[in-house]
């Protein structure tokens, strides 16, 4: 058996835990496995998570959480009473659940303030270079991100674990998603009203909040019209946020043969029940994504800029399309130049996009 670090914890001699993961949608969601991986070492831990407000919902429910806590991305713009008043109300409640462990999975700041304040025997996050002794005195275990290594988001949350003395399992290691049973049955609903049935339509989720990680709209709605003459109906979906619904109003404006567009009109949790319900997924690089893989279904992702390797669809039957021709990505860059258009996405051809929908069909037969 591989040995641990020699500074490894017992987590089965500890209560509570709180996880931190203060980031956007996808990277919350893409944290998951940290909870079923440390419930799995210690049944009997009670495991709390701490996560913006309104990346709540992705982890809700999850059956490894105890409580779930939220910090309000709104709070900045409170005025200073009022953003104490909400500052102390959490404080509070995070320090009568008496944590014997703190697992901080980003740079933030918070996370090194809590581990101080909080009075936790155990505390593990990343090593942050050229944070100097402040950083690394407030918590007992770092450790470190590698350099330069192409490795997936899941694995390097689970570094945390592996730092303490956890070996995660290959059965731990799924992101769980759990729509609950109000979203189920609304989108159980819609999809009869539309005729619908399950595993009966491609979902598309062109969109993300940064453009540069999108595919032109004249490209999708072509495929869009592909899979409506190959048989397939095919339901568009979008956050609220104007410029991704744009985006979609262009996509239907284009295609000759309208697909379903509910854009804007599903929740986070009603988007993780639909897609549960598709046959096939085809987005780009972006939360649905890895919302569709949490659900189990099969998924033809986009890549341009960002790294399919540390991004990529996590345990999913799947097929990755990036460019063949553009030898400069993953860039990590928002467009070229910083001109937040990517070339490399922008050029990708459709024949390839329907190629990887085609052999995904094949393979699910």
């Amino acid at each position: 058996m591989p040995q641990g670090p020699a500074d490894a914890i017992d987590p089965g001699a500890l209560r509570r835990a709180l996880v931190i993961k203060l980031r956007h949608h996808g990277d919350t969601l893409l944290a998951a496995p940290v909870f079923g991986a440390l419930k799995a070492a210690s049944p009997a831990l009670e495991i709390d998570a701490l996560v913006y407000d309104d990346t709540a919902p992705m982890l809700a429910g999850h059956p490894a959480i105890a409580r779930l806590y939220t910090v309000g991305r709104g709070w900045r713009a409170l005025d200073a009473l009022d953003r104490i008043a909400a500052e102390r109300r959490l404080f509070a409640e995070l320090r009568a659940r008496r944590y014997e462990l703190i697992v901080h999975l980003t740079e933030h700041p918070r996370g090194a303030w809590l581990a101080r304040t909080l009075g936790a025997r155990h505390s593990v996050a990343p090593a942050v270079p050229g944070r100097g002794r402040l950083w690394a005195n407030s918590f007992t275990h770092l450790y470190r991100l590698p350099m330069n290594a192409r490795r997936h988001q899941v694995e390097l949350n689970l570094d945390a674990l592996r730092r303490i003395g956890i070996q995660p399992a290959p059965e731990d290691r799924r992101v769980t998603f759990v729509p609950g049973a109000e979203a189920e049955a609304r989108i159980e609903r819609l999809l009869a009203a539309e005729g619908l049935a399950a595993r009966g339509f491609v979902h598309m989720h062109p969109a993300s909040r940064w453009r540069f990680k999108c595919w032109p709209a004249e490209q999708s709605a072509a495929l869009a019209d592909r899979l409506a003459g190959a048989g397939h109906r095919v339901v568009l979906t979008a956050a609220p946020e104007p410029q991704e619904r744009a985006l979609v109003d262009e996509i239907v404006a284009r295609a000759a043969a309208k697909p379903l567009n509910l854009a804007g009109r599903l929740d986070l949790k009603e988007l993780g029940a639909l897609t549960s319900r598709a046959r096939l997924f085809v987005g780009v690089d972006s939360m649905p994504m890895h919302l569709a893989g949490a659900m189990g279904t099969p998924t033809v992702a986009l890549f341009g800029p960002s790294g399919e390797l540390e991004w990529g669809p996590w345990r999913v039957p799947h097929r990755v399309v990036a460019s063949r021709e553009h030898l400069c990505r993953p860039c990590g860059n928002d467009g070229c130049g910083g001109g937040k258009v990517s070339e490399c996405l922008t050029t990708l051809p459709l024949e390839q996009v329907y190629a990887a929908v085609e052999e995904m069909m094949g393979e699910e037969v």
